[in-house]
């Protein structure tokens, strides 16, 4: 194999002799290395209420908590649109129809966070997930034993998805809310279920059901034990 010749050898190593020199040098016109991507912050979570829907300040302004209609009472109150919205309405519809019939006065939904204890049920009525009837009823006792039946019936009606004050401590009789978060299907699925049955005739809020029927009754003293306990 043919020798290289000594001028290219020596002329390489001048080149890397100088690479070497660049690499090394550290004075001010060395170029910085680029520096690392930063690496990002964990985006804080939106604030929310117990049961773990979002809060909301306001209501009827870029909000998803709006003032609706409760069909067929002459009723309305600021509620969370969609789901939620078809699932406190039928609870208050069959209160209105079954136990007892409200006055606007005795019907509230959505209020700001400032007023209530954070943490605890009340503050679900701040992300518009809970309506409050009778509110000056809160304390335990305020049901007659056929009303009380009734509202056990509404509850099994909503299948563990809606929770009463009156199985909380300390004691709200006023509060109904929602008892599951926002990503747990069984909301969903309610809301249709209640949807569906408002849209059928012979089906849904204002029907006559007898709550001391067997079944009713299995139901949702099944339900009451389950919800006093947890």
């Amino acid at each position: 194999m043919n020798d290289v010749p000594r001028r290219t050898v020596v002329k390489g190593a001048g080149v890397l002799a100088a690479v070497a020199a660049v690499g090394s040098f550290t004075g001010p016109a060395a170029v910085a290395a680029p520096a690392s991507a930063p690496v990002n912050a964990p985006r804080k979570k939106a604030p929310t209420s117990a049961n773990g829907w979002p809060l909301e300040t306001e209501a009827n302004h870029v909000s998803t908590v709006w003032t609706r209609p409760v069909a067929g009472t002459g009723l309305d109150v600021d509620i969370r649109i969609g789901d939620a919205e078809a699932i406190l309405l039928h609870v208050v519809r069959r209160f209105h129809y079954e136990v007892e019939q409200l006055p606007g006065v005795d019907l509230a939904g959505w209020q700001p966070i400032g007023g209530l204890k954070k943490g605890r049920p009340e503050s679900n009525l701040a992300s518009g997930t809970a309506v409050r009837i009778r509110p000056g009823a809160a304390a335990s006792g305020g049901l007659f034993p056929l009303q009380l039946l009734t509202v056990r019936d509404i509850l099994a009606d909503c299948e563990g998805v809606v929770r009463w004050g009156g199985d909380d401590s300390p004691v709200d009789e006023s509060l109904f809310y929602l008892d599951l978060g926002p990503d747990d299907a069984r909301v969903r699925e309610l809301a249709d279920r209640l949807r569906a049955g408002a849209a059928t005739p012979g089906r849904g809020a204002g029907v006559q059901v007898d709550v001391l029927s067997r079944s009713r009754r299995g139901r949702a003293d099944r339900l009451a034990r389950q919800q006093r306990a947890s």
